[in-house]
């Protein structure tokens, strides 16, 4: 990871109104201090959309990015119930999560969908976070390397070298968000290490080496550390714990 800047995104995902977000907000930031002397993390907060104005205002003063959880491929549209991207960043925000493991299975998202949900936020200047991970039983089957390059590579198809540049993936092993079970350190390092293969087959070394890999999946202050300091893990995305600014606080610092 000696090159690359490691992200920790928090993702709140159907939780907090603008007073409760905004007094979270205002929380990490001021426990976030030390990250801009450090200069080798950046934190991110991907609130609900409909207080995504608000939280990025509270914390303007700050290095914290703020990102929507989702987003539309177009600029705008007739699309009932989505948003833009041009719409993220009118309303402050710099990056977007897509392909989460519950945008697959509840609302039946796929890997074309995911594909144009990427592209568009790249168009329109977007830092953009592509979620793959494996079920339990997809694991259990021994099946979670093609899996994952399935996901990478449809996700991935028609992105160009250079918006790579703006592509952080993340690791979720589907078993593990929201469960309290987390993948050991050496399950998360070796499929980081085979994300990362792929990315190079798909573009170059050089692209993969440069390309941040997250992971997430119950990420805790008590397991943070061994995660981090495995080689090819550059941050986290960061469930249950972000909603609790001390926790996530101790995440951003880990060690």
């Amino acid at each position: 990871m000696a090159t690359r800047k490691a992200l920790i995104a928090g993702n709140w995902k159907m939780y907090k109104t603008a007073r409760d977000g905004c007094q979270l907000a205002e929380a990490v930031a001021r426990g976030c201090g030390q990250v801009d002397q450090r200069g080798d993390r950046q934190v991110l907060l991907c609130p609900p959309a409909t207080i995504l104005a608000a939280v990025a205002a509270s914390v303007s003063g700050s290095t914290i990015l703020v990102g929507a959880q989702n987003v539309c491929w177009a600029g705008e549209g007739a699309f009932t119930g989505e948003i833009s991207p041009t719409m993220v960043r009118d309303a402050g925000g710099q990056a977007a999560i897509v392909g989460h493991s519950e945008r697959r299975q509840l609302f039946f998202e796929n890997d074309e969908l995911i594909n144009q949900r990427l592209r568009g936020g790249l168009a329109h200047g977007l830092l953009m976070l592509l979620c793959i991970g494996e079920t339990l039983a997809e694991r259990e089957e021994g099946r979670t390397f093609p899996i994952l390059e399935g996901q990478l590579r449809q996700a991935l198809a028609g992105v160009t070298t250079e918006e790579m540049a703006r592509v952080v993936v993340a690791y979720e092993p589907v078993w593990a968000i929201g469960t309290g079970k987390t993948a050991s350190k050496e399950q998360a390092q070796d499929a980081h290490a085979f994300v990362r293969g792929v990315v190079a087959e798909i573009f170059e070394k050089s692209v993969a080496a440069q390309t941040r890999i997250l992971y997430g999946g119950s990420v805790k202050p008590g397991n943070v550390d061994e995660l981090m300091a495995q080689e090819d893990i550059d941050g986290a995305l960061v469930g249950g714990a972000a909603l609790d600014p001390e926790a996530f606080i101790r995440i951003v610092n880990f060690r």
